[in-house]
């Protein structure tokens, strides 16, 4: 395989080449259609195709199935044990991170009603490594509103940071390293116990947004059960290759070209009914860029409160609610709507869609292909197990250069 160590290979064309003497096919492959991306299904139908936005609890009997509040986790219940002739060598995971808050970018000119996080603490401290002697206190941030401030934020209200993991989110990070050490420790034998020397043989990486960080401490707790130190591998600001935030301006013309050519705009043009209705029950201006280049805002604003079972907003008069409501059917279309975005962007653009994320996410893919070559070439030192918490732009490129079948929001 070609190396992809160069960030911007955006501009090679598709074709096959030739690597240790195998043809590696590179072309783009089209997605299966289904409703998810077909536009006059994701504007007409109902519901959103028995996928779950609206509640953080999956039953048992559906497990696997898409849930957008919390990520089904690989656990030993369904968990399909290889035959016995295969021996395990390495595990690399990545996934996004867990149930948050939503952005600030992402909040109505007025909300209805707060967010508050008083159960559980964002802590923010620096401790020498080097001199057990002076240990720092545990400092957390609480957020708090002063009555002599005469300046109120705008969108979001409450003690929350916007944005930060929920409880429910670190509760569901905790349970996920359970699960993980229940598969790969219980039932495969591959990590080894807790109380065992288990720490040169795992590596945690997280990206430069504090999200990633507080999922790490808590799937690490619950993987392990240790609330002891342990680092968490990060990249620099502005070349992370994980979340990525390297600049590549290749790859990003060819998302500018998927996100304004024509069927983009048919898509905003055929939407702009549901934009409408909206816009006049949340109170955006019609003419904020930020809503209304995608519905990936209303996407964040309506899902993070279905997920955290906060009522759906009315339209306010007067400061208070009316009989106005965005409705269950109406989020449901803005999440349809949502999700043929995400299907369009990485992977029904043609050749332009593996183009982009390739060039945008090459660096990692040639991280993992590192990785690989050195559990192959049983490298002396190297982890068994590398565990990546990143973003759904992460995973949605990812998944764009799989070319997966059907592309949902990751």
């Amino acid at each position: 395989m070609r190396s992809l160590s160069l960030a911007c290979i955006a501009m090679l064309p598709p074709t096959s080449i030739a690597a240790h003497g195998q043809s590696v096919d590179l072309s783009w492959y089209p997605p299966r259609k289904t409703d998810i991306n077909n536009l006059t299904a994701a504007l007409n139908s109902e519901g959103v195709y028995g996928f779950i936005f609206n509640t953080s609890e999956t039953p048992d009997n559906l497990y696997g199935a898409y849930n957008w509040c919390n990520m089904p986790h690989v656990r030993r219940t369904e968990y399909v044990k290889a035959p016995d002739e295969y021996e395990l060598q390495y595990v690399e995971i990545i996934q996004r991170h867990h149930k948050r808050t939503p952005y600030a970018s992402n909040a109505f000119p007025v909300e209805p009603y707060q967010w508050n996080c008083d159960d559980q603490g964002l802590f923010y401290y620096g401790q020498p490594l080097s001199d057990e002697g002076k240990q720092a206190a545990e400092g957390y941030w609480r957020g708090f509103a002063s009555p002599v401030n005469p300046f109120v934020p705008s969108g979001w209200i409450g003690t929350c940071s916007f944005p930060q993991i929920t409880t429910g989110g670190l509760d569901d990070s905790w349970t996920h390293g359970e699960d993980l050490y229940g598969v790969y420790h219980d039932l495969l034998g591959f990590l080894p116990g807790r109380g065992d020397d288990w720490r040169g043989k795992v590596a945690y990486r997280v990206t430069n947004n504090v999200i990633t960080s507080q999922v790490a401490g808590m799937l690490v707790g619950g993987t392990w059960g240790t609330t002891e130190r342990i680092p968490l591998l990060i990249q620099a600001a502005g070349i992370d290759s994980l979340e990525p935030q390297y600049g590549c301006r290749a790859g990003s013309a060819l998302f500018d070209d998927i996100r304004s050519g024509p069927g983009w705009r048919e898509h905003l043009d055929r939407g702009a009914d549901l934009f409408a209705v909206l816009d006049g029950i949340s109170g955006v201006p019609p003419g904020d860029a930020g809503f209304h280049a995608s519905f990936d805002h209303y996407f964040d604003n309506l899902s993070a409160r279905q997920c955290h079972a906060k009522p759906l907003p009315c339209r306010l008069v007067g400061g208070r609610n009316s009989t106005d409501c965005i409705d269950q059917a109406l989020a449901d279309a803005v999440y349809r709507m949502g999700q043929w975005e995400y299907s369009h962007i990485y992977r029904d653009s043609g050749e332009a869609s593996l183009a982009a994320s390739v060039a945008s996410y090459g660096v990692w893919i040639a991280e993992l292909s590192a990785h690989l070559r050195g559990a192959m070439a049983a490298k002396e030192g190297a982890p068994v197990y590398v565990h990546n918490i990143a973003h759904d732009g992460s995973t949605s490129r990812l998944l764009s250069i799989l070319q997966v079948d059907v592309m949902l929001p990751s």
